[in-house]
């Protein structure tokens, strides 16, 4: 079975959909359709702008976004029978599988992003990276630890990130390395994604999904929070607002996706991160860059 992947915030290159842009009338079309929607020509970033203008919090996740949905409808052989995405990706994934429209994803992402820069703006907050030890001990460390810091990206055996406030990360950092992690590295992220700091972008966002329509899929969604097949609008629906605070259980996923038989993953948007991490997770299936 054929699985299709799509990245989250991290993936962002200058350059970004310009090829698409200029060679498929089509992706032309929409491009220009996301600039009317977000009121500025976020296209010129992309294709031009430098990488401090692309990690601007308004620009990075509907860039991302675009270049993915808009690669996906463009593929000659995009028949998903299964998809997923990783955090942010998870919009592109849901309107690639026809559960959300174009105009309705972009106009979602790009609150997201706003609410989640709002929110990183209340407390001060991070992300770090943790390397080459169990899920189990990182989660047993964390809660160990005075303050919030919690394990937020299960990207791959080995590979956690834990996110939080930003004294009670480096503490956690600390002691994961006398733990035993071969790193444990303070991330260049504008806050604590995943984290219950930002409960306050979780509500924000909650109202605006709540106000969205939702589609059924063409095929099985695998969903960040609960690592499985999801079809139920509805159910959908939750499982997007509760990811902004809860963790991106992407190894699980992936796993999962397997059990269920996909044999062949292909990561559609910037980057081949995700082809990386699945890599990790099961060496014997099929990965494809589009």
């Amino acid at each position: 079975m054929k699985a299709y992947i799509f990245p989250g915030q991290g993936a962002q290159f200058t350059g970004m959909g310009k090829e698409l842009y200029e060679t498929n009338p089509n992706a032309k079309e929409l491009f220009e359709k996301a600039n009317e929607i977000l009121g500025f020509r976020i296209t010129d970033v992309m294709f031009e702008g430098t990488a401090d203008q692309l990690k601007e919090t308004k620009v990075t996740q509907p860039a991302v976004f675009l270049h993915s949905v808009i690669l996906a409808k463009t593929l000659n052989d995009f028949n998903p029978e299964m998809v997923a995405g990783h955090s942010l990706g998870e919009f592109s994934a849901l309107v690639a599988s026809g559960a959300l429209s174009f105009e309705d994803g972009l106009k979602l992402v790009s609150q997201r992003a706003l609410a989640m820069q709002k929110a990183c703006e209340i407390v001060p907050s991070t992300m770090a990276a943790v390397l080459n030890l169990e899920d189990g001990i990182v989660e047993k460390i964390c809660e160990e630890i005075d303050g919030i810091v919690v394990a937020a990206n299960y990207n791959c055996p080995g590979q956690l990130v834990i996110s939080g406030e930003y004294k009670a990360v480096e503490l956690a950092c600390e002691k994961l390395k006398e733990a035993g992690a071969k790193r444990a590295l303070i991330l260049p992220v504008g806050g604590a994604f995943h984290s219950p700091m930002m409960e306050p972008a979780r509500e924000e966002l909650a109202a605006a999904i709540e106000a969205t329509h939702f589609s059924n899929p063409s095929c099985p969604v695998y969903q960040n929070v609960v690592a499985k097949a999801v079809i139920d609008p509805i159910e959908i629906k939750k499982h997007l607002i509760t990811q902004l605070t809860a963790p991106v259980r992407w190894t699980q996923a992936v796993q999962q996706m397997i059990a269920d038989g996909a044999s062949s993953f292909t990561e559609v948007g910037p980057g081949k991160v995700l082809v990386g991490l699945v890599n990790k997770i099961d060496k014997e299936v099929e990965t494809i860059s589009a």
